[in-house]
């Protein structure tokens, strides 16, 4: 393992204890100072104009002040200190993982792509992606219902729905559009569904949910119990669905699915299940979480789906949940997202959802690279293996240096910082002294307070990058005087770091599973002939 290359700052150095207190201060005192402006603006609606002059202040004379509101707004984010800037970064194909800034000759490893496999450099995928360009162009034609729908269209929805084992799959620009395009559809033909949501889902599934208008409650991330209470509330006649996702990005926690699919058919609602951070990654074919909690039935299986004898009497985790959502734009290494579900529910997306009605298709090229990904992953379990297998040197080298990470079993390795302006400040230095390119990651995307690097290693980062980014981390949380482990733990542990109390969850892969390799996968996963499905073009009565 790799070696302690300096000694852990102790917690008594009083710089980094009250740096911590500071930071845990000023988040309790934001949150109770907006819970307090929420209360403050119902009541006093009347004084608007003097809490905020640039609101209302057109006349007759005058027109508003539109420039003025929109400074104003971003200048908050100036000073709050998650204010966004873009780090000009251009991924080397051939060079992988590295990429150039603005000169060629500037270049720095990058370590927070979610490009996790490293496929949209593959040559099996760019090769497939340059056939499909010189065979029909750039551009897609327009919407699938005008001149959109084509060939490879059909094969890639053909493959999504057979490595999720559905019935139909559905391409969306993306799966932002997708998770939105769901629940805004269900919220406007089932109008007295009641949507029950993880606290934690992802920006997509939020707005989606709130598009929808339906009623909604929002329960304790993973929190089954509060779940349980929530879904008692109603008759099970109630229409009802249960959102979440299998791995939740910024913090790498993972939901029991089989637990939730107990409690929906138990109380008789749907489960919408976004696998966006898992597809690529787990099961022995990548299609996710929900393939890999029955792992060697599916291994056995290979592209078929296995009977529920051959998973030793139990219902499959993919069977039971009603819609699948993922990317192709992650571990797929294209763009892009899509739904898997049942014939059913597939054509009634295709048929009314307007984020895939009224959308340009994806260009043929994107369609072609795509679908080749998930081929070629398919059949390739060495690469899930060794991206687990650099994550693990890299959380266990880390800790080893008493950097805090968010505990978690799967691949994301979160670094709590908890101060925008200091998280800003490591990954500056990261890149700059460096040449190592980790985004610091605040709100909106995590709450204020917990603030973090987000590091994501993939099978190309090999223990001799991975030493080199602990000697820089070590180097940035020394300079910086950042918190560490025993810092946390002083003030009673956060998100799990330096909390006593935390149980720890093994890694999602098991160390049999991680022995596999490409020889251990049912032969039928190579090359398989994959059949067109009707419903991509509208099923025949």
């Amino acid at each position: 393992m790799y070696p302690l290359t300096s000694k852990v700052c102790s917690s008594s150095n009083a710089t980094f204890v009250n740096r911590l207190t500071s930071h845990i201060l000023a988040t309790r005192q934001y949150a109770s100072t907006a819970a307090k402006v929420a209360t403050s603006n119902k009541d006093s609606s009347a004084n608007t104009n003097e809490q905020n002059p640039l609101v209302n202040h057109g006349t007759q004379e005058s027109y508003f002040d539109y420039e003025g509101v929109i400074e104003n707004e971003v200048l908050k984010k100036r000073q709050d200190k998650s204010y966004r800037f873009f780090n000009n970064i251009n991924r080397l194909a051939k060079e992988y993982p590295m990429a150039h800034r603005q000169s060629d000759a500037d270049k720095v490893t990058v370590w927070c792509s979610n490009d996790y496999l490293a496929l949209s450099k593959q040559p099996e995928v760019m090769d497939a992606m340059k056939r499909a360009i010189d065979k029909y162009g750039a551009g897609a034609g327009g919407t699938r219902n005008i001149a959109g729908h084509n060939k490879l269209t059909m094969q890639l929805e053909a493959e999504l729905a057979a490595l999720h084992k559905k019935e139909g799959a559905l391409v969306f620009s993306s799966c932002f559009v997708a998770n939105d395009a769901v629940f805004s559809l269900f919220g406007q033909k089932i109008k007295d569904m009641v949507i029950f949501s993880d606290e934690l889902n992802h920006a997509s599934m939020i707005i989606g949910i709130k598009h929808s208008n339906l009623k909604k409650h929002i329960f304790k991330h993973n929190n089954l119990e509060e779940l349980e209470t929530m879904l008692k509330q109603y008759p099970k006649s109630t229409p009802k669905m249960i959102a979440f996702e299998s791995v939740y990005s910024m913090a790498g926690s993972v939901a029991d699915i089989n637990k939730i699919c107990d409690l929906a058919e138990k109380y008789g609602a749907m489960t919408f299940l976004d696998e966006v951070h898992a597809v690529g990654l787990y099961g022995p074919h990548g299609a996710g979480v929900a393939e890999h909690v029955d792992f060697e039935a599916h291994r056995k299986a290979g592209i078929a789906t296995p009977s529920i004898k051959d998973n030793n009497g139990h219902k499959l985790a993919m069977d039971r949940v009603d819609i699948i959502t993922g990317t192709l734009g992650k571990s797929f290494g294209a763009v892009g997202g899509y739904a898997a579900a049942n014939k059913r529910i597939i054509d009634f997306l295709r048929s009314y959802a307007p984020g895939f009605i009224f959308t340009t298709t994806l260009p043929p090229a994107v369609m072609a690279a795509a679908s080749e990904a998930i081929r070629f992953q398919r059949g390739n379990i060495e690469l899930r293996t060794a991206q687990q297998k650099h994550t693990t040197y890299l959380k266990e080298g880390l800790q080893d240096l008493g950097i805090p990470v968010v505990p978690n079993p799967s691949h994301i390795v979160p670094i709590l910082i908890g101060n925008a302006d200091l998280a800003k400040q490591a990954s500056d230095m990261l890149m700059e002294k460096h040449k190592i390119y980790v985004q610091a990651i605040n709100f909106p995307t995590v709450a204020r307070g917990t603030e973090r690097l987000r590091v994501t290693p993939t099978p190309g980062h090999t223990d001799d990058l991975s030493d080199i980014m602990l000697d820089a981390m070590e180097d940035v949380f020394t300079e910086l005087q950042l918190p560490r482990v025993n810092d946390w733990e002083a003030q009673g542990g956060f998100l799990g770091v330096g909390d006593p109390n935390f149980i720890k969850e093994p890694n999602l892969w098991t160390e049999r599973q991680l022995e596999y390799t490409n020889k251990d996968l049912n032969p039928n996963v190579k090359h398989p002939v994959i059949q067109q499905l009707e419903v991509s073009s509208g099923i025949k009565e």
